[in-house]
């Protein structure tokens, strides 16, 4: 996700520079601003010629190989599905950057301040139909051309997720001072969820598909930051949308919206298979939702960037839900309880 940040009254990398100058593009030809960007360890930067439409360059952290880049392999595939994503403009490899399309600074969660009622839900139909799209489509294209189909969500990638919850959300943020006991039955509640959620059928996932990476502009959404699509439950990419930690989706928007889901996906479901669904949403909800926590804890405990304690309240209150809604939680909300009151009923 890429908002302005600045203007240019800092020394800029010499990287950027670089790369401005073998295009022509050293000052004053063009206004270069630096951007916020993801929790990861790029680095954005908005450049505006002064006869030119402007662009973003992606400055990573090391050299790469063009051909070999997650990012410009998953790009390959999703262009085939098709689903709006940023153009690749440019590249240089000795320099870690890419040239990607402007796609502006308005993200789906803040066009939404501004959206009525009925286009919140044509929004919300866009983003969902990219999903069911994606999905299709991805089963039609599978080939280990593409990075994705060769990592999934699978038994170890689950399991990380939740450690990683626990290391930097419980302890590292909360404080709290696990007894073995009780680590031992959290693993224990937590491999029931995992195995349940590694063994469903797999369909093509963004990975990380919520509001702020979903682009709003000239009336379109675009899909930005797919480099770590893979493999998973087909309710994993519905989850990360309508249980987002930073939009509030109300609980008749939300059956709403799953039912258009399931109605793209082939007709209606019979009332048996509409609850089966939701339970699986459900669970693979509260998997992200905690997992959520763990990287709002680590970017806060560990990284010192303080940004993402607003979108913990909203969090919380969704994986409360969730495993309340269960009798089969009562165990892992008990334990969570101990150490995170907010997770208490």
């Amino acid at each position: 996700m890429t908002t302005l940040k600045s203007t240019p009254d800092a020394d800029l990398p010499e990287a950027i520079g670089t790369y401005l100058a073998r295009s022509g593009l050293h000052a004053p030809r063009a206004l270069v601003l630096p951007l916020t960007g993801d929790a990861s360890d790029r680095r954005y930067f908005r450049v505006r010629p002064r006869d030119a439409d402007s662009f973003v360059l992606a400055l990573h952290t090391a050299p790469f190989a063009f051909e070999t880049l997650p990012f410009v392999n998953v790009a390959g595939l999703l262009a085939r599905v098709p689903v709006p994503i940023p153009a690749i403009l440019g590249h240089a490899d000795d320099l870690g950057i890419l040239a990607l399309q402007d796609l502006g600074d308005m993200t789906l969660q803040a066009h939404l301040g501004a959206a009525t009622p009925s286009e919140h839900t044509g929004l919300y139909r866009q983003a969902i139909g990219f999903i069911a799209d994606i999905q299709r489509r991805g089963h039609e294209l599978r080939s280990d051309r593409y990075v994705p189909y060769g990592i999934a969500f699978d038994v170890a990638k689950l399991t990380w997720e939740l450690d990683f919850f626990v290391k930097h959300f419980v302890v590292a943020y909360c404080g709290a001072a696990i007894t073995p006991a009780d680590r031992t039955a959290i693993a224990d509640e937590c491999a029931a969820i995992v195995r349940e959620l590694a063994g469903e059928a797999r369909v093509l996932c963004h990975r990380d598909y919520h509001s702020r990476n979903l682009m709003w502009r000239d009336g379109q959404l675009f899909i930005i930051d797919f480099q770590d699509a893979r493999m998973g439950p087909d309710t994993y990419d519905l989850a990360s949308l309508l249980r987002d930690s930073y939009v509030d989706i109300i609980d008749e928007a939300l059956d709403d919206y799953i039912a258009y889901f399931l109605a793209l996906r082939g007709g209606t479901p019979s009332r048996d298979e509409a609850v089966e669904f939701r339970r699986r949403f459900d669970l693979m909800a509260l998997q992200r939702n905690l997992k959520a926590l763990g990287t709002f804890g680590y970017q806060t405990a560990t990284r010192r960037n303080p940004v993402y304690i607003q979108y913990m309240p909203r969090t919380l209150h969704y994986a409360r839900s969730n495993l309340a809604k269960y009798p089969r939680f009562a165990g892992l909300r008990e334990l969570f309880g101990l150490y995170v009151p907010e997770l208490r009923s």
